[in-house]
Order: structure tokens, then C-alpha cells, then sequence
């Protein structure tokens, strides 16, 4: 029987997928958005009867921001920590930690794919 081989984190490039897309925050041109269409069935049936708004709107802060804007299939994990250690410093501190968990997060809730470093093509 054959072991799985284990991805290591840091060499894998996370990519947001192409539906979403990125929107200043109107406060603060350093913020971003991401743009999330609905697109289910409910949601069509509440947009088009109930009035509600096409797409939602996540606002995400400093951090968050400037790690979802290097989502784009041209950074790996291990160069968006280092990026994140010259911009913020102690700002940022557990860098890896808190990166893995936001990375995570935003896997979770469908927004990014992953793709090797082998393979580093874009988004």
C-alpha cells in the first residue's frame, strides 16, 4: 500500500477562485472586500422578490487584506509570511500561525484553491 505524500504549506500557492473578485473598502483604499455573487437558487429567488442585494461584501481587515491580495497564484505560503513579516513586523506576530489559520478560513468558506509550486501559473 502506498503512502499519501503530505503537502507541505509553505510551498503551496493559494489562489482565489476566479468568481470573487477584490473591492477597495470605501473608507480606506488599504482595505479590500471581497465580492461574493449569490448565486443559488434561494438567493436568486430573495434578490429578484425580496429586493436583496446581488452580490456580499466582505470586509477584511488590514491584515487579511493585504494576505488576500497575494492570493493570486504568483506567491507560495512561505513568501506571503515573509511579506507579511517586513510589512507588519511584531504587527503581524505568530506570522505562521495566524497566516495558516486565516488561509484555513478562507479555504472553508470556498474562496481560494490551492495550487503546487511546481506548477505556479496564476490564477
Amino acid at each position: 500500500m502506498m503512502k499519501k505524500k503530505r503537502e507541505n504549506l509553505l510551498e503551496l500557492i493559494p489562489c482565489l477562485k476566479p468568481h470573487l473578485s477584490l473591492q477597495p473598502a470605501r473608507e480606506d483604499e488599504e482595505l479590500v472586500c471581497v465580492v461574493i455573487p449569490r448565486t443559488s437558487w434561494i438567493e436568486r429567488f430573495s434578490i429578484r422578490f425580496l429586493k436583496q442585494p446581488e452580490t456580499i461584501k466582505v470586509k477584511l481587515d488590514e491584515l487579511g487584506s493585504f494576505v488576500i491580495r497575494l492570493c493570486d497564484g504568483r506567491h507560495t505560503v512561505d513568501e506571503i509570511q515573509k511579506k507579511l513579516e517586513a510589512e507588519f513586523g511584531e504587527k503581524a506576530e505568530p506570522v505562521l500561525p495566524r497566516l495558516a489559520t486565516f488561509l484555513q478560513m478562507v479555504e472553508e468558506n470556498g474562496w481560494i484553491r490551492w495550487e503546487k509550486s511546481g506548477e505556479k501559473k496564476g490564477c
